[in-house]
């Protein structure tokens, strides 16, 4: 008897009923001889792949087999032999056509219709007893799977190094597509339980799993290829642009499968993202630092922008740098940009030390005269400059959410740079100044104008660019320089070089610190230090000390000199009171005495250090830099 009853009304491109094996009749119990044209004529359906017909006629084999069993007593005439084997091949032929779903149903869906048929009526049929099952239909679907996998996944050549962004981009155009055959085309071939679309994402997406990961077992990747994976598994895969789009069904639905990539494997690639990432930045931030400390030895003064202050492209270059990798991992995660944050301020932490370094050998080897800079002073305000907009812009590295605290160790190299470049250019300063007072004080001192006039006219010189650098820095780069100069007076006041010889002389030098202090503040406020932070105020208060005319008054003097300068020390006042060579041992003790029974000084004088920096009454040169906001 036929089997068409058997078989479900056929599905797009196969209207009508199953078709009746042509060229043969109906195989009939008993019409055994009929069997080996049968089981020919039946292979060339499968290989004409007719496969339902073929099915037909396999089936009405195995019906005249089972009838043959009985009379037989269930032995097997040789006849029938051969039928397993063309079962086989029917089974690879629904097999093969299941393989090939995706072009077969672009080019001919009326034959994969028919394969996954044959599979679905050869599921439900009843297996004699003593007969295992054909599972076709497991293998239909095994094959979809293979398939799909085959055409993606199978080659066992990985990207090249570099490729792998290349790669991904490609898949990510196929991918989609693919999900959109699958529901467009596949799906309406085959049962609803099949659930074609969930299988494809399925497939699609283990078959990427276990491809990337056999790429991450093998040679580590470099930073493009990290990133590249990192954004486009993280971001990209799951997303709109991809197998997340809207113009998927929601069978496409890949939101339940398992993350692409593991923790372990997101860890390992932001750990191997950052290494190579800062073994780059630390490379081109020392080359940034390489060309600036190039500069210094030039002939020509530094660059100067459009308002005039010195300028250079390193700051910029070295924020670029930084900024632009913490901004390009926002497109991967907040994880991967924390950690290229913390790697950026530990890089611009090594650079910052790597600056001072270098400004301190540039200092060295033009004040030893190993490699005199034509404009060592110019050179240095320009740094002063590149640390001030260093230190403006830090905040644009900060990601969102970050804690400022963080920022906390570079913005103490970053004051200690400062400090740095402040205490180099009063170093040089110093240098400059200090042959000019070794005549002070002295009896030509006290009768010319000529010795501070050589210091003015030499600090101005000095001092003359610093209008060059931004504010704040220019205010203090003026107050240090004005502190200094009082710093080295009042060093050499104390060197016990002159002792008055008489009241005429204390006048004379009362006159000359007078003189001396106003020339001192006309000269910094010409250069636009802020008259509230003056320093050579103090030599006002030195005068009326030396010109004090009754000596028992001098305790008072002394104590109050104490309350607007309250680290001046003993040594100090002894070294005045010698200047004035009219102080005997006892008035020198009251004078003394009167440092510790007087009231405390008041903290809120808001004076900066002077006397304690100037140790008597024999100071080293250096003992003026010793301390304070550039030292």
């Amino acid at each position: 008897m036929g089997l068409g009853h058997l078989l479900p009304a056929r599905a797009a491109g196969q209207a009508g009923p199953v078709p009746e094996p042509r060229g043969t009749a109906k195989l009939l119990p008993g019409s055994t001889h009929q069997v080996p044209a049968a089981v020919a004529h039946t292979q060339t359906l499968i290989d004409a792949q007719r496969l339902l017909e073929a099915y037909v006629s396999l089936r009405e084999l195995e019906q005249l087999q089972e009838e043959t069993w009985g009379p037989l007593g269930g032995l097997e005439l040789p006849v029938f032999q051969g039928l397993g084997l063309l079962a086989e091949a029917l089974g690879q032929a629904v097999e093969a056509a299941a393989g090939n779903a995706g072009q077969l149903a672009r080019e001919d869906p009326a034959l994969l219709v028919a394969a996954v048929r044959v599979a679905e009526v050869e599921a439900r049929r009843t297996t004699p007893l003593g007969q295992a099952p054909r599972d076709w239909r497991q293998r239909c679907l095994r094959a979809l799977q293979a398939g799909l996998e085959r055409v993606y996944f199978s080659t066992t050549v990985l990207p090249e190094p570099g490729a792998l962004a290349g790669w991904l981009e490609a898949l990510q155009v196929a991918l989609p597509a693919e999900l959109a055959i699958a529901e467009a085309l596949v799906a309406p071939c085959c049962p609803p339980h099949y659930n074609v679309v969930q299988l494809w994402a399925h497939t699609l997406h283990s078959g990427l799993r276990r491809t990337l990961k056999r790429l991450l077992e093998g040679p580590e990747l470099g930073a493009a290829d990290t990133f590249a994976l990192l954004h486009w598994a993280l971001q990209v895969y799951l997303g709109q642009e991809m197998m997340g789009s809207l113009e998927l069904g929601p069978d496409a639905d890949v939101s339940q499968l398992e993350p692409l990539l593991t923790l372990e494997n997101i860890e390992q690639l932001e750990a191997t993202f950052v290494a190579k990432v800062q073994a780059s930045v630390a490379q081109w931030l020392q080359k940034a630092l390489d060309g600036e400390v190039a500069e210094w030895s030039r002939e020509q003064e530094p660059k100067t922008d459009p308002s005039g202050f010195y300028h250079s492209p390193m700051p910029a270059i070295v924020l670029q740098i930084l900024a632009e990798n913490i901004r390009v991992t926002s497109l991967v995660s907040e994880s991967l940009q924390r950690r290229v944050y913390g790697m950026a301020l530990s890089e611009l932490g090594t650079f910052l030390r790597s600056f001072n370094d270098a400004l301190i050998r540039f200092s060295r080897d033009h004040l030893q005269g190993d490699a005199l800079a034509p404009h060592y002073v110019p050179y240095l305000l320009a740094a002063f400059n590149h640390q001030s907009a260093l230190s403006s812009s830090l905040s644009v590295l900060q990601p969102d959410g970050v804690a400022s605290g963080v920022l906390v160790p570079v913005e103490t190299a970053l004051e200690e740079l400062q400090r740095r470049i402040c205490h180099l250019m009063l170093e040089a300063l110093q240098v400059e100044l200090q042959p000019l007072f070794a005549s002070l004080p002295s009896r030509r001192w006290l009768s010319s104008s000529e010795m501070l006039d050589s210091v003015c006219e030499q600090t101005s010189r000095f001092c003359g660019d610093f209008w060059r650098v931004r504010k704040p820095a220019g205010q203090l780069l003026l107050a240090e320089a004005e502190r200094t100069v009082v710093l080295l007076y009042l060093h050499a006041l104390m060197q016990g070089r002159l002792v008055c010889r008489s009241a005429s002389e204390r006048t004379q030098a009362a006159e000359r610190l007078q003189h001396d202090a106003g020339q001192l503040k006309e000269l910094f406020l010409g250069l636009g230090l802020e008259e509230s932070v003056h320093c050579s105020p103090v030599l006002l208060s030195l005068r009326e000390l030396l010109n004090l005319h009754d000596s028992t008054l001098l305790g008072l003097e002394v104590a109050g000199l104490r309350q607007q300068f309250p680290d001046v020390s003993e040594d100090h006042v002894s070294a005045l009171l010698d200047l004035r060579g009219d102080v005997s041992r006892e008035q020198r003790q009251a004078a003394l005495s009167s440092l510790q029974a007087g009231p405390p000084p008041s903290p809120s004088t808001g004076r900066r250090a002077l006397f304690s920096l100037v140790p008597a009454p024999t100071p080293s040169l250096t003992s003026c830099l010793t301390s304070g906001p550039c030292s």
